[in-house]
């Protein structure tokens, strides 16, 4: 086992108890959900340790294929996140993020994004510039990069909740693909998605933690919550209507993150039952469905304007959604 890798692994890899509810002293602490969810930040721990040591992409790659399909994309965001600071620590010279993300993890691209988030969070503001690397054969690149800024977001809320979500704080504007007025939103729907595991998946308890927000961050908040309920899991059929009937005004960006969800779990090859349960219970959709509008608005017809390209497809989306239900006589199962 070579060295310089232990040592990566022995100084930087957290500990699995870190990230349990208890220890962080979540409100979800004694959640039904909590074991269930708190395996998915342990899934991201063990593809962080395996990227940071692993001497070869393939190594890690092999390691990553045991992991079962429902967890194996949330391996890969700790693989990038290790590939991300790997990289780092090379001067930015690094290409272990590009050979994850162009190869092996090029089909859980969104969360292998994400992952790179991890990383940000972790390294100074004066790196960010080079932590995406250029994927450009990918049709979500570099569109889709705005998934780095939402998991800052949702590792600034998970490991310094008191900060961000007790107090609420706005983290410095940052010009990510020369947009920083976006930054904050992108950063308030990782947010959003953090509230999701640090309650518990309870219905109740985060739609009072979102509404305890400002007003203006509702909306970024809701739709980091829908796709986090949907790509996790963690509540039934009846709870996931609740949640849905208690995002009100916000509905359509509590389903926006359902589309979302949906297609990264499609595009990864596997959509686990509770990801269906939610489609249905929350946006009314079944996966053909949410697929299907996340395919049909990714193109931009206009090809330009002032929001990034990312929130361009995020308000096509939304469009779709609320169309549909317009469209719906009353009393009628909500689809497009």
């Amino acid at each position: 086992m070579p060295i310089l890798g232990t040592l990566r692994r022995v100084l930087l890899t957290p500990k699995l108890t870190e990230v349990s509810f208890a220890v962080r002293g979540f409100p979800g602490a004694d959640s039904p959900a909590a074991e269930a969810l708190e395996a998915i930040p342990q899934a991201v721990i063990s593809g962080f340790e395996w990227g940071i040591e692993a001497k070869t992409l393939w190594e890690v790659e092999r390691k990553l294929a045991l992991v079962r399909q429902e967890q194996r994309g949330f391996a890969y965001e700790g693989a990038a996140m290790a590939a991300t600071v790997r990289d780092a620590m090379a001067g930015g010279r690094g290409t272990k993020a590009r050979e994850l993300l162009g190869g092996p993890g090029a089909p859980h691209i969104f969360l292998t994004y994400i992952g790179i988030g991890f990383a940000m969070a972790r390294l100074p503001r004066v790196l960010w510039k080079k932590v995406i690397p250029d994927i450009s054969e990918s049709p979500y690149h570099p569109t889709m990069t705005w998934l780095a800024v939402d998991g800052f977001g949702f590792d600034r809320a998970y490991f310094q909740t008191k900060r961000w979500v007790d107090q609420q704080r706005v983290p410095k504007p940052y010009a990510w693909e020369g947009s920083p007025e976006y930054f904050l939103r992108a950063f308030d729907q990782g947010v959003g998605r953090a509230l999701w595991f640090i309650n518990g998946a309870r219905p109740e308890a985060v739609a009072k933690a979102v509404n305890g927000f400002a007003e203006h961050r509702h909306a970024d908040l809701w739709s980091g919550v829908g796709l986090a309920a949907t790509f996790a899991g963690g509540s039934d059929a009846d709870s996931l209507a609740w949640l849905r009937e208690a995002s009100g005004a916000y509905w359509s960006e509590l389903a926006l993150g359902v589309v979302f969800a949906i297609k990264a779990r499609t595009y990864a090859g596997f959509t686990p039952p509770h990801s269906e349960l939610a489609a249905r219970a929350m946006a009314g959709l079944t996966i053909d469905e949410a697929v299907e509008i996340a395919d049909s608005t990714a193109a931009d017809p206009w090809g330009s304007g002032i929001d990034p390209a990312y929130e361009r497809w995020r308000e096509r989306i939304r469009t779709r959604l609320v169309q549909a239900v317009v469209s719906q006589p009353s009393g009628e199962r909500v689809h497009p």
